[in-house]
């Protein structure tokens, strides 16, 4: 029982978007191999879902690993990109039908892309992203230039600034993709960055230091399971079933976390001692919207319009399908 992804070349260009965490994560438009996998036993055709190849990502990559795909009767090929974001462009397109992204890159991108739909929260976290500063920067006052990937990394480097009591139109914004920013910061062409991991690890190898994670100032991330309007429309029972196994890896992913590790180092060649710290800074479980989430996503649409980020205000209500995953998962809250 194996789903077998294409391989392409993990790093062959630049990001058409960046971020998340999820999105997470990396840098190309182009794809990479998941692990072989489970998903091509069942009946049905087989839905290719975006992903990342980070350790965000861990609950897709152990359900390839242990069969969960074709366990819930639907057939998945996982295809990797380097963020999250792009993931999502390749929804838009058609290329892939499903994928999962960090909820403030996907607002960021809904003027441009209204057909979205988030079906559930799958993670959601306050510690996976850091704040790195440079080696020559004594503290956040000496912050004079800060690299940025658009959606949540700006967003999370902005309410840094501003928890310092800086002015955000004070420093200068620095956009990149996420592997080319510890460079960055190790040439001393940016002061400082907010990323989730491996960056912030691997910037600290480029002699920068953590000085804090997100959730110090008040800024957490949740993860979203991503689809379109008319595939969902057209496809509500596969849908179930991916929603269905993605809330078992999920939960697995917290029980079993070496296991998690172990497949999602197989999958995207992240180190399992990474993953396994990951897992105890993600709260990994699938659930509902919830009104504070709502709350939340308004504030996330208003600073990407206050900003100037995006031109339209960003239909949060359309886009997640509050309700969805209580009314599908039966005996799931």
């Amino acid at each position: 029982m194996e789903t077998r992804s294409t391989t392409r070349h993990p790093f062959a260009g630049p990001a058409a978007l960046a971020v998340a965490l999820l999105t997470l994560t990396a840098c190309s438009a182009a794809t990479t191999d998941s692990a072989a996998g489970s998903g091509q036993s069942a009946a049905g055709p087989t839905i290719r879902i975006g992903v990342g190849i980070d350790a965000s990502y861990a609950p897709f990559f152990l359900a390839d690993a242990q069969g969960l795909w074709a366990k819930h009767g639907v057939n998945v090929e996982l295809v990797q990109f380097g963020q999250g974001s792009e993931g999502v462009n390749n929804l838009v397109a058609g290329q892939v039908q499903m994928s999962g992204n960090s909820d403030s890159t996907t607002i960021s991108m809904l003027p441009q892309d209204p057909d979205l739909r988030s079906l559930m929260v799958y993670e959601q976290s306050g510690q996976y992203l850091k704040v790195v500063l440079g080696p020559k920067v004594a503290s956040p006052s000496k912050i004079r230039k800060m690299a940025v990937a658009p959606g949540l990394s700006e967003l999370a480097a902005t309410r840094f600034l501003e928890s310092k009591g800086i002015d955000p139109k004070s420093v200068e914004f620095v956009t990149a993709d996420p592997p080319e920013i510890p460079a960055l910061m190790k040439k001393g062409d940016v002061d400082a960055y907010v990323l989730w991991e491996p960056w912030p690890t691997k910037g600290v190898a480029q002699g920068g230091r953590i000085l804090e994670n997100t959730g110090a100032y008040g800024v957490t991330y949740s993860q979203w399971l991503l689809t379109s309007a008319a595939w969902l429309k057209a496809n509500p029972d596969t849908a179930t079933k991916v929603a269905e196994t993605l809330e078992e890896a999920a939960r697995l992913t917290e029980t079993d976390p070496e296991a998690a590790a172990q497949a999602t180092e197989k999958a995207v060649k992240v180190p399992a001692a990474q993953t396994l710290t990951a897992i105890k800074e993600i709260d990994f479980g699938a659930r509902d919207f919830t009104a504070a989430d709502l709350k939340g996503y308004a504030d996330t649409a208003r600073f990407f319009v206050d900003t100037g980020k995006v031109k339209a205000q960003p239909d949060v209500p359309a886009a997640v399908q509050r309700g969805w995953f209580t009314q599908h998962l039966k005996g799931s809250s």
